[in-house]
C-alpha cells in the first residue's frame, strides 16, 4: 500500500474511531426505512452467511442477525467494532463475528458468503472498483450484494456541489457516486445490477458536522461554500434560504446479483 493510501486509510480510521460512540447512537444509522428495504432486497432465508462490509457501529449487522445463520462484520475501526459488539451483546445476539479490515482486501475465502451488505460506508472506499472485485470474489454463485449509500445527482453541477460539501465536512470522504455509476461498476464487476428505492435523509446541520468532528475553520469554509453556490444547485441539499441550518442527503439502494 503506498503512502497516499495509508494516509487516507488512517484518516478514515481516526475519523470513525473518535466518533464511534456518536455513531452508535445516531438515529440516521440506527434506523430508517432503508434497513427494511435492504432486508426485502436481500431475501434472507435464515440459513445464509452474511458479510457486512464497512459495518461501523454494527447497526446493519445487528438488524440482519435474526434473519440469517451468521453475520461477519468488517470495519477499519476497532472502536466501531467494539461498539457493535456492545450493542449486539445488549440484544443477546450470538451469531455475529467482528473483523478488523478493509473492503479492498477482504480476509475471507472465495465464494464464502451468500449475502453481502454495505450501508452508508462505500463513499469512504478509496478504490470502490477493487472493493467490488473483492466482494464478488467472496460471494457465492447466486449470491446478492445489497448496498445503501449516499448518492450524487446525475447532473454534473449537483454532483460537484454535493461531493465538495462532503469533503469540506469530512476529510475521509472519497465520493458519493451516481446511481448510474453504481450500476455500471456492478456490471463491470460481474454482477447483474438493479437500482432500487431512494430516500432523502434530513438532518440538523450542527449535528451533521459535530458527528464528523469537523474543525471550526472547515465548518466556516463549508458555510461560505454553500452560501456562495447557486440557489438551484444547493437548495436540494441545504433547503434553508441561509443555507446552513438543515442538510438533506439522498440515499439510494442498489443490488448486485451474481449468476448461479
Amino acid at each position: 500500500m503506498d503512502s497516499t493510501n495509508r494516509t487516507l486509510k488512517e484518516a478514515v480510521e481516526a475519523q470513525f474511531s473518535a466518533a464511534a460512540a456518536a455513531y452508535a447512537t445516531s438515529g440516521v444509522h440506527a434506523g430508517g426505512p432503508d434497513l427494511e428495504a435492504m432486508l426485502v432486497a436481500a431475501r434472507p432465508d435464515g440459513a445464509q452467511r452474511l458479510l457486512d462490509v464497512g459495518s461501523g457501529a454494527g447497526h446493519t449487522s445487528i438488524f440482519f442477525a435474526p434473519h440469517v445463520a451468521e453475520v461477519h462484520a468488517i470495519d477499519l475501526s476497532t472502536a466501531m467494532l467494539d461498539q457493535g459488539r456492545r450493542l449486539a451483546a445488549e440484544r443477546g445476539l450470538t451469531n455475529l463475528e467482528w473483523h478488523c479490515g478493509e473492503a479492498e482486501t477482504l480476509p475471507f475465502p472465495d465464494a464464502h458468503f451468500d449475502l453481502v451488505t454495505s450501508r452508508q460506508s462505500a463513499h469512504h472506499y478509496e478504490d470502490l472498483e477493487r472493493a467490488l472485485t473483492e466482494i464478488v470474489r467472496v460471494l457465492r454463485p447466486g449470491g446478492r450484494l445489497v448496498v445503501v449509500d449516499s448518492v450524487a445527482p446525475e447532473d454534473h453541477a449537483g454532483d460537484t456541489f454535493l461531493n465538495t460539501s462532503e469533503i469540506l465536512r469530512d476529510a475521509s470522504h472519497v465520493r458519493d457516486h451516481r446511481v448510474s455509476d453504481w450500476c455500471r461498476m456492478l456490471e463491470a464487476a460481474g454482477l447483474q445490477a438493479e437500482a432500487g428505492d431512494r430516500w432523502w435523509i434530513d438532518m440538523d446541520f450542527e449535528e451533521w458536522v459535530r458527528r464528523s468532528a469537523t474543525p471550526p475553520d472547515a465548518v466556516e469554509a463549508l458555510r461560505a461554500f454553500v452560501r456562495r453556490a447557486p440557489q438551484d444547485v444547493r437548495a436540494p441539499f441545504f433547503p434553508d434560504p441561509e443555507g446552513c441550518s438543515r442538510v438533506r442527503l439522498e440515499a439510494g439502494l442498489v443490488v448486485g446479483k451474481r449468476a448461479a
